[in-house]
């Protein structure tokens, strides 16, 4: 009888941490549904999947910050300044826009890189602190090199990224299905995917059974430059413009997806698909506020909120097991 309490409890908490965050985006949808006549509609359906996909995007690298016991604050800023020289290149300076696709990827990409850098090659005691440098210095380029002006006129098919269909699904959230198809097999069937759950697990032990812990946040921070600025690219096509103050508090939103998605911050702990949720959980929650017309301070409090909420019930599973 005792066995098999233990594992009716075992089977309850397996549920309860893979799927929570699921079900409570389906509780979320039940009740928005019955609260707005406006919210399963298919326009607003579809604008929820745009909404979610740059946040989705953005988490994906910061999951692999918060998988190490990390963080990265400079997500924002970096997708400012990968945008704002992408989007120069190719208004202003008539670089093919493949070429400036790329430009914005190998900025997002050198960012994350000079953050893992500062981390491990001077060995600052945290990812706190260089990646709030990093914060800093990447929207004051980003301001400078574009005179705190926005660069608009952007070529169709960039346009396309950000807010164009296939079907009835936005071409942006169906990117976002293909990346966390990728990062699911990067993170459990590669070596460094596994290297990066070992060294949030216990990065002693990691050290002393041979992983090269300081390669692994190298790759983990230029990783998440890289998808930072693959947000940046979705948000230039939906808005038909790469701006300077682009991404602001986006770091928040992305930390809060990974977070709700049941990430901890003591690392070693999470997934793409429960951030993927995450994200979701936060569009949909900010779409509901707008359609009953929350205003946006309000709106901030009750994100704020759901965070709190999220990590209390990650201590709360930290503390059973």
């Amino acid at each position: 009888m005792e066995k098999a309490n233990n594992d009716l409890i075992k089977w309850k908490n397996i549920i309860f941490e893979k799927l929570g965050a699921l079900f409570g985006l389906l509780f979320l949808v039940i009740v928005l549904s019955f609260i707005s006549p406006y919210f399963l509609t298919v326009n607003n359906i579809t604008n929820v999947l745009q909404q979610a996909s740059i946040n989705a995007l953005v988490a994906s690298g910061m999951l692999l910050a918060i998988l190490t016991a990390g963080i990265d604050l400079s997500v924002g800023s970096v997708l400012a300044l990968s945008i704002s020289i992408g989007g120069l290149s190719i208004v202003n300076y008539g670089i093919n826009p493949v070429i400036g696709i790329l430009i914005v990827l190998a900025v997002g990409a050198a960012a994350g890189l000079t953050n893992g850098l500062l981390l491990t090659r001077l060995n600052l005691p945290h990812p706190f602190i260089s990646t709030l440098g990093m914060m800093n210095v990447a929207r004051g380029l980003a301001l400078i090199i574009t005179n705190s002006s926005p660069v608009s006129g952007l070529p169709g098919w960039v346009q396309f990224i950000g807010s164009g269909y296939i079907g009835q699904i936005p071409f942006s959230f169906i990117l976002v299905i293909a990346v966390v198809v990728f990062f699911h097999f990067f993170l459990n069937k590669t070596t460094l995917g596994r290297h990066i759950y070992a060294v949030g697990g216990n990065p002693e032990a990691a050290r002393l059974s041979g992983i090269d812990t300081k390669k692994v946040l190298t790759w983990v921070y230029t990783i998440s430059g890289l998808m930072a600025a693959m947000g940046g690219i979705v948000l230039m096509g939906r808005v038909n413009a790469a701006y300077p103050n682009a991404g602001l508090s986006y770091e928040l939103d992305a930390i809060a997806a990974v977070i709700i998605g049941g990430a901890s911050f003591l690392g070693g702990v999470g997934t793409i698909w429960g951030t993927l949720i995450g994200a979701m959980i936060i569009a949909v929650i900010r779409n509901g506020l707008n359609l009953l017309g929350v205003a946006a301070s309000l709106q901030t409090v009750v994100l704020g909120t759901v965070i709190i909420v999220a990590v209390y019930i990650d201590v709360l599973r930290r503390k059973k097991a």
